[in-house]
């Protein structure tokens, strides 16, 4: 059985491997018990105030206060939470311990002086022995987290940034387990293949919002590095990523971040990433909970440093893989928790009327597996406190007892499918939460479209409001295009606020009704800017991942292919419904491809050589058909049986469209597409005719060699 953290101080039984019966089997769901007896003989209480764990690794080093050389722990602006954390020595309680504070939603965090503030316990602190042990026996990155704590990097950063700039060391005189791998827990992702000293960087915006300010700081970030390089990526959880970035102006950046109350720091390799909510948040009309108190708490609970008030939490930092939260506040989940290691789906109570959460677990997406999420059996109530609490506990078993040798089966499915059943010895948690809810049965009247729910114009459940969806292709932004979103929000948002969606793109909320004729008629938003509000039912749904211009992982080349194909594509056929398009370089699926309409996967594909007539191989995609998002979300597993040439992916999509969602070739492309349909059933008549003839042939030679053996039988006779 899974043990389940309890409730109020955070708390968990750990129990050893020799001591567990034999997993059950893979089940559909799996089920919360709740258990009001003590817990068993042994067990620790231990708090997550003071990040003690149930059993401490005896060679982790003591949880000392930060050393007296480093920056005072300075008193945390008055909004941010007190450090009253007891320290580690101090005994736990088990009946009186206080739940871990969080920052108050939507204030400032303390940042205190510029520059490195913690020297105090590492990730491997909190690690039980047991666990540091698997470790110790793990794969190599494992083991590079216990020969050097990742928490290093804090600090490391700053160290190494500014001996560069003082020409005391070149990045490549930085350790390689630093640069490729420690760095990460900062947020500096190495592109050593492509980009060899340079970075991605990628930033924390819980539930996607941020503002002009930031927007034109992140320009200002990547400017210097030309538009090849510097440029502004918009992520599938609703995050930024700045590239180009080198390592000299790493510390500036943080330190610019953390001065606009955002952070780096968490969001690469082996860390919780970013929380993602609804991006209609407080402004949906069909909304049923506002998702943004839930993802600023549980940012906080991630990377929020109780004793310091800063950024840089080593509790969450020796994680055994990547772990992904989301928070749904409609119906239509436009977080889309299914493809989440925890889901929070809204629910009403069935009895009370009360509206809560039902909570999956397990979504993921990766090379070797892609699975949906699992339903726990449980309902809880939407109180921020009760979900900081449930997800304390899962993260807390997740790091614990996940799997640290094969960072295949690292993800928490991969726990749940192993134990089948949570148990919690809680401490309060019980009484707040029930078995899972019904879902509802009768339809959804947004359902049927959900893509049109984001881009265009559209009513706010306040009077007089309306929120504009503005389309950025594949996510990309230049310096240009990301200054032009901040002079929009900053002419017609209160205080410059601007949100991004998973889909990669921007929203602008609270617009005033009599604002939106010119705000739609900005030139930033016409003639040849990418940036549109109606940019049609095609062009207007594509996701795309990094693709092979800065990823060492991909296949093919994703976000200019996706651009530019999409946009011949729609010139060509026309189709009444949103057709979702989504691009991965690689099996990894950044993109979710099986979460699409039509999802596009980087790969070989095999074509004619026109002077040889011979196969060969080039650069394709393998076409999944038929996933599907919002509230009855479900991934399409298997891909098409053949790969398609990019060179000739057009027409394919076109018929795509038409065959599958209802388009119309337009007549001016018509007598075009007839040519290749039929040019396509010669080409299959002819594959099939000489795939005949091989097995003719086959059949044939067997014949014969099976007559050949009874005659020499019968001779022999």
């Amino acid at each position: 059985m899974l043990p389940l953290l309890g409730a109020a101080a955070g708390v968990i039984h750990v129990s050893s491997p020799a001591s567990r019966v034999a997993p059950p089997p893979v089940r559909s769901a799996v089920r919360l018990a709740i258990v009001e007896t003590p817990p068993p003989a042994g067990f620790v209480w231990a708090d997550l105030d003071d990040g003690a764990a149930a059993t401490p690794a005896a060679s982790a080093p003591a949880a000392s206060a930060p050393a007296a050389s480093a920056p005072a722990a300075s008193a945390p602006a008055a909004s941010a939470p007190a450090a009253s954390a007891p320290a580690a020595s101090a005994p736990a309680s088990a009946a009186d311990s206080a739940p871990a504070s969080i920052s108050p939603i939507g204030t400032p965090f303390s940042v205190g002086p510029p520059g490195p503030t913690w020297s105090g316990p590492t990730g491997t602190s909190f690690l039980p022995e047991e666990t540091v042990v698997r470790a110790e026996d793990g794969n190599p990155i494992e083991k590079a987290k216990l020969a050097k704590d990742a928490t290093a990097a804090f600090n490391d950063v700053y160290t190494f940034a500014a001996a560069v700039r003082a020409g005391e060391m070149d990045w490549e005189d930085v350790e390689k387990m630093d640069m490729n791998t420690r760095l990460k827990w900062v947020g500096l992702v190495h592109r050593d293949k492509r980009t060899p000293g340079r970075f991605m960087m990628r930033l924390r915006l819980p539930n996607g919002v941020t503002n002009a300010d930031s927007f034109r700081f992140y320009a200002d970030s990547v400017e210097p590095h030309g538009p090849d390089l510097g440029v502004i990526d918009i992520t599938t959880r609703q995050n930024i990523q700045l590239r180009g970035v080198q390592l000299e102006q790493a510390d500036e950046i943080i330190d610019g971040l953390h001065a606009r109350g955002q952070t780096s720091f968490h969001s690469a390799l082996d860390n919780v990433r970013n929380m993602v909510g609804s991006p209609l948040a407080g402004i949906d009309c069909l909304e049923m909970v506002d998702t943004r108190p839930f993802c600023e708490a549980l940012n906080d609970l991630i990377t929020l440093n109780q004793e310091t008030g800063e950024r840089g939490n080593p509790v969450w930092s020796n994680m055994p893989r990547k772990f992904n939260v989301a928070v749904s506040g409609s119906r239509d989940d436009f977080a889309h928790t299914h493809i989440n290691d925890i889901g929070f789906q809204p629910c009403v109570h069935a009895t009370s009327g009360e509206v809560g959460f039902n909570i999956v677990l397990g979504g993921y997406m990766s090379t070797k597996r892609v699975a949906e999420s699992v339903d726990m059996d449980l309902w809880m109530p939407a109180d921020v406190a009760t979900a900081v609490e449930l997800t304390t506990a899962i993260l807390r078993v997740f790091r614990d007892e996940g799997d640290r040798k094969d960072r295949q089966k690292g993800r928490l499915m991969w726990l749940v499918e192993s134990y089948g059943e949570m148990r919690s010895y809680g401490r309060g948690l019980e009484a707040k939460c029930d078995v899972q809810q019904p879902r509802p049965t009768e339809p959804f009247e947004r359902a049927a479209a959900p893509g049109t729910a984001y881009l265009g114009v559209h009513p706010q459940p306040q009077e007089g409001l309306k929120r504009v969806g503005i389309h950025v292709p594949v996510g990309r932004l230049s310096v240009a295009e990301a200054r032009a979103i901040a002079d929009l929000a900053d002419k017609y948002v209160p205080d410059g606020e601007i949100r991004l969606t998973v889909e990669q793109n921007v929203i602008l909320p609270n617009v005033k009704e009599e604002d939106v004729p010119a705000l739609l008629a900005e030139p930033a938003l016409h003639g040849d800017s990418r940036l549109r509000v109606s940019p049609g039912n095609i062009v207007g749904n594509l996701v795309s991942c990094t693709g092979a211009q800065f990823c060492g992982l991909a296949m093919i080349e994703t976000k200019n292919n996706a651009e530019a194909i999409a946009k011949e594509v729609q010139q060509r056929v026309d189709v009444s419904r949103d057709v979702r398009i989504h691009w991965t370089g690689c099996p990894n699926s950044c993109g979710q491809v099986q979460a699409a309409d039509i999802g596009l996967m980087g790969g070989p594909a095999k074509k004619a050589d026109p002077e040889t007539g011979k196969l060969k191989a080039v650069p394709g995609v393998k076409v999944f058909l038929g996933g599907t998002i919002g509230e009855h979300g479900e991934l399409q597993l298997e891909a098409e049986p053949e790969g398609i040439p990019i060179e000739d992916l057009v027409p394919h999509l076109v018929e795509t469209v038409v065959e599958r969602f209802g388009g119309e070739v337009r007549p001016e492309f018509a007598g075009e597409h007839d040519a290749w349909r039929e040019e396509q059933a010669r080409v299959k008549a002819e594959a099939a005719a000489a795939a005949a003839a091989k097995a003719a042939k086959k059949a044939a030679a067997a014949a014969a060699k099976k007559a050949e053996a009874e005659a020499a039988a019968a001779a022999a006779a």
